[in-house]
């Protein structure tokens, strides 16, 4: 008996959308962030440590920073952050409907409190996203640069018309509140940043690496579970990053001093004035030094410095904007972009 052909495959399922098309590049259009309501400052972080707050301000730069509550998850947070970033879009007339085309989320986050399911995918299902790809991405605090090169691979890859990049990280639930190296700087927060095609590059290409026979100067111990940091040689690489801050201008084709802003990971006051001094920045492109408020975010830094400057009106309008991540596994990863008006 002869078998029965098989009906023609149809070209496309009746309920699958047709893939976006490969875009020029892709662009920052909103950006949005969270900081939790509770203010730890740098007076009872040292009464705890027996050491005085002087010291802390002098050593980290940090006077303050918001530690979440025991119900306040990473994603909470990450949720709060994204829906401020979609909220600014939607009311930005030039991207009307523009927030439909999101059908990726991107979570960096080192702190989740569970790794299934992820952060991601919680946050899509909270935003009510139609069935987006939606995943994690960890890289502790390099992860936001990472993830923004990943999603403007996809875009110009012609596999997502648009993607919400969510840094988020509650290292207070991984904190030793004795420890020294690490009970002064990490703190909690999210921020988020919407980005979709555009004519032409505006998030320029990424420079990243690693140093993983170094990684254990940085780590979350898997039995005590608690973050655990070799200060002192931390911060001895962390300064000398000034070199590679420089290689993701030139690869860009930007002069630092060109530069409207830098944005580089909120680690420690000291090492940011470094590493910009390294760059020699003109005098008047602000540098993010949301530390001193809000601690080390760890992922979160980034977008979220990022979204409270321009929401203070700090960054110029078509101006580059140099973001630059690094930290635990001694990864790290930056990338200039040129943003859109992103607060109407």
């Amino acid at each position: 008996m002869t078998p029965p052909t098989p009906d023609p495959a149809p070209d496309m399922a009746p309920d699958m959308a047709p893939d976006p098309r490969p875009a020029p590049g892709s662009r920052i259009v909103a950006l949005g962030h969270h900081l939790p309501d509770t203010v730890l400052t740098s007076e009872e972080v040292a009464e705890r440590l027996a050491v005085d707050a002087e010291w802390i301000a002098t050593r980290t730069g940090i006077r303050e920073r918001r530690i979440a509550g025991p119900d306040e998850t990473v994603a909470d947070m990450a949720t709060a952050a994204a829906r401020h970033a979609l909220d600014h879009l939607r009311a930005d007339p030039r991207y009307e409907g523009a927030a439909g085309a999101v059908d990726t989320v991107i979570v960096a986050t080192a702190s989740a409190e569970s790794t299934m399911p992820t952060v991601a995918s919680r946050v899509a299902a909270r935003l009510g996203l139609d069935r987006p790809a939606a995943f994690d991405l960890n890289n502790a605090c390099a992860g936001f640069c990472h993830a923004l090169a990943v999603a403007d691979a996809l875009i110009r890859a012609g596999t997502s018309g648009g993607v919400l990049v969510v840094g988020a990280d509650k290292s207070s639930d991984w904190l030793d509140r004795t420890d020294r190296d690490t009970a002064v700087l990490f703190a909690d927060g999210a921020g988020a940043a919407v980005v979709l095609p555009h004519e032409r590059r505006a998030v320029g290409p990424v420079v990243w690496g690693s140093i993983g026979e170094r990684g254990d100067l940085i780590t979350i111990d898997p039995e005590l579970r608690v973050l655990r940091q070799e200060g002192r040689a931390v911060y001895r690489w962390a300064v000398g990053l000034g070199g590679v801050a420089a290689e993701i201008c030139d690869n860009a084709g930007v002069k630092p001093g060109d530069l409207a802003a830098f944005v580089p990971h909120q680690a420690n006051l000291r090492i940011v004035t470094a590493i910009a001094d390294r760059l020699q920045l003109d005098a008047a492109a602000p540098v993010a030094r949301d530390v001193t408020h809000t601690g080390n975010t760890m992922a979160a830094s980034i977008p979220l410095a990022l979204s409270r400057m321009s929401e203070r009106g700090e960054l110029r309008e078509g101006g580059d904007v140099l973001l630059f991540g690094f930290g635990a596994g001694l990864a790290y990863a930056g990338q200039v972009v040129n943003l859109a008006p992103t607060h109407p």
